[in-house]
């Protein structure tokens, strides 16, 4: 334990606390820790070897205040919602004016916006601070996606930069713009990770027929090799290639088919549809989610229906491409909805560094970012990543092996929710002119709506309908 006061502090010793708190000390920062269990702060010390000496363990709000050298920062690594809302409650009486504090972790972007307007009232910083990488990630290097005024970004910059991924030497960590901004950015990370997780389990679903996990394992870290490489693809072939010890048998084998949520992906998808978006491969995501949840109603309806019965799989070039694909729209869908809220919140989002500060450290780092982020400097037509001349040209050689895979899982009666939402995005934006026609007919027949018409200006004209 050190007698000098500490540069940052941090409440919350579970994992993603811990780990970063690690971080944070093998970086050369004093620390200050503090747990609503004081237990687990003895535990930390203790099992911090070399260096317990940077941690300084507090027992209440008040010591952890008092062990931080003025202007402070603490860190907040507790569950989103009210107990961040406790947690600064109770700091509170013992902070001064030009005290900041800094919310780790995984919170609504609303709560966010909430939170700082209130504080800056009281002359105290909040800031957002999106973090993605899991546990490894907080301990070794994550992705940090910060929210908030710029001049208190600047204030503990030393110590982020410090402690983030790095690409390259380039640190993966930036200010993205005021309030929530951090807090947003992240949640549509994870929303594109649950679309990029459900389409590696759809094409998971259709390899595997009769072939062994081992076996699968190969297919995917030989994809990991060429244009879908990436985190996910390379833990895929890891986990497929786990044995229990238990059993014998392959991991995947014994766990049961039920993912479980922290409600990221929800709140991506609510947003979505507030700002008028639709990331429609991450919303299907969410929904497998929840049905693979429904374990007995899915029983029941296998003994109705009857289960697929697997037969030979689409070819595995076919399956890489088609993975391709999904992937470049799932993660076009959530750099449109970042542009979206970037324009209604007034954020000036650099969507471009948004993608490089992902190369590294987080879930969702893949080799397809490098790309998006020239793209993005570059021309994306109306905003749209499928439409900059580089993923134009993928997907115009990937899509067809889409729509093949597509076309087969529903002649087998595979669900590939993700995948056909794909699909079913870019068969939407490649027609100029669709049905919508027909609904406004409707909608102006049953509601006098209105409607706009192709041969003159204006959206209020009505149809001399029959009765």
């Amino acid at each position: 334990m050190t007698d000098e006061k500490a540069r940052i502090g941090l409440v919350g010793l579970a994992v993603m606390g811990a780990n970063l708190a690690l971080n944070i000390a093998e970086k050369g920062f004093g620390i200050a820790v503090y747990n609503r269990t004081t237990a687990r702060v003895d535990e930390f010390v203790s099992d911090a070897g070399p260096l317990a000496g940077a941690i300084t363990p507090c027992t209440s709000p008040e010591d952890l205040v008092a062990a931080i050298q003025p202007p402070r920062a603490i860190i907040l690594m507790v569950k989103a919602g009210a107990p961040v809302d406790a947690t600064i409650e109770a700091l509170l009486p013992h902070l001064s004016p030009g005290d900041m504090l800094i919310d780790a972790g995984n919170a609504d972007f609303n709560d966010t916006r909430r939170r700082e307007a209130a504080l800056r009232e009281k002359g105290l910083a909040y800031v957002g601070m999106g973090v993605s990488g899991g546990e490894e990630g907080a301990r070794h290097g994550p992705s940090i996606m910060v929210g908030g005024p710029a001049g208190n970004y600047e204030a503990i910059r030393d110590v982020i930069e410090a402690i983030a991924a790095r690409y390259r030497g380039e640190p993966c960590a930036a200010h993205l713009g005021p309030d929530g901004a951090g807090h947003f950015v992240k949640t549509v990370h994870n929303g594109i990770e649950y679309a990029d997780m459900q389409l590696i389990a759809e094409v998971f679903g259709l390899l595997r027929g009769n072939q062994t996990a081992v076996r699968l394992s190969e297919v995917f870290a030989n994809w990991n090799g060429g244009p879908l490489n990436s985190y996910l693809i390379e833990i895929t072939a890891k986990v497929l290639s786990a044995i229990d010890p238990r059993t014998g048998q392959p991991m995947m084998d014994v766990i049961v088919d039920a993912a479980g949520q922290k409600g990221t992906g929800r709140w991506t998808v609510i947003e979505a549809l507030k700002l008028g978006q639709s990331p429609s491969t991450i919303e299907a995501a969410v929904a497998a989610r929840s049905w693979s949840a429904m374990r007995e109603t899915r029983e029941t309806g296998q003994d109705l229906f009857g289960a697929p019965v697997p037969g030979a799989g689409p070819l595995e070039a076919d399956l890489e491409s088609a993975l391709l694909a999904a992937r470049i729209i799932a993660y076009g869908q959530g750099f449109a909805l970042l542009s979206a809220a970037s324009e209604e919140f007034d954020w000036s989002l650099d969507l471009a560094r948004v993608a490089e500060i992902w190369r590294a450290g987080c879930i969702i780092r893949s080799g397809l970012l490098n790309d998006i982020a020239s793209a993005l400097r570059g021309t994306a037509p109306h905003g749209q990543l499928a439409f900059a001349p580089a993923f134009a040209e993928w997907l115009n050689q990937t899509v067809p092996a889409l729509r093949r895979v597509v076309a087969h899982a529903v002649q087998e009666g595979q669900p590939v929710p993700a995948m056909s939402a794909a699909l079913a995005w870019f068969d939407t934006m490649r027609q100029a002119r669709g049905t919508a026609n027909l609904i406004q007919a409707q909608r102006d027949f049953f509601g006098a709506h209105g409607f706009a018409r192709l041969d003159v200006e204006g959206d209020a004209y009505h149809g001399d309908w029959p009765a």
